[in-house]
């Protein structure tokens, strides 16, 4: 379900007139990932908040020991169980186009079905008790969690991924966050 903008008066920084620490992180974003999404550009309003997106997720993708998949089983599901429709989608084109992750598994995770790989199913869990329960899991979900072949160790992982996505899919949700073209193909309602 799409939420109601809150943020209606602060508009996306734009790259080539920002200033300052504006800049400096959309000079970070734009060599990180090419472009600056809409996303970045609404998060540019406050620096600090992109700044600490760009290094907690940078570091996410090359600390976590997590696959590629799985690291984007981890973010998808968090992204939907929060209601981000940008990150979903975002997400979603990645998982597609880069990270490996099958089809079925991708499909279940946007429709909010069972996952049909077992560890995968497990990791997603994991991800959205950790989210749901504000990190006091119930004890079978982290179980379950251990008993699929994760440690103890990718339960912190796991933490940074909520929080990164937090910061994330609650700035979209705050700016109602236009889906960039580059991921419209693959956008949820």
């Amino acid at each position: 379900m799409p939420s109601t903008p809150i943020i209606k008066n602060l508009q996306p920084i734009d790259h080539a007139s920002a200033q300052g620490p504006q800049k400096e992180v959309l000079d970070l974003a734009l060599k990180q990932v090419g472009f600056i999404p809409n996303m970045y550009a609404n998060m540019a309003n406050a620096p600090a908040m992109l700044s600490t997106y760009l290094h907690g997720y940078a570091l996410f993708r090359s600390e976590s020991g997590f696959s590629a998949t799985e690291q984007e089983v981890l973010f998808l599901a968090v992204s939907q169980y929060n209601g981000c429709n940008y990150c979903t989608a975002a997400h979603s084109m990645i998982a597609d186009k880069m990270s490996g992750v099958p089809k079925d598994v991708l499909q279940a995770i946007r429709a909010r079905q069972p996952i049909p790989d077992a560890k995968l199913a497990a990791l997603a869990a994991m991800a959205v008790e950790m989210v749901a329960k504000h990190g006091q899991p119930d004890r079978a979900v982290v179980q379950a969690f251990l008993d699929a072949g994760y440690q103890e160790r990718d339960l912190l992982y796991i933490v940074l991924a909520s929080a990164v996505k937090a910061l994330s899919n609650y700035s979209n949700q705050a700016f109602g966050t236009t889906v960039d073209e580059k991921f419209a193909a693959y956008k949820v309602d």
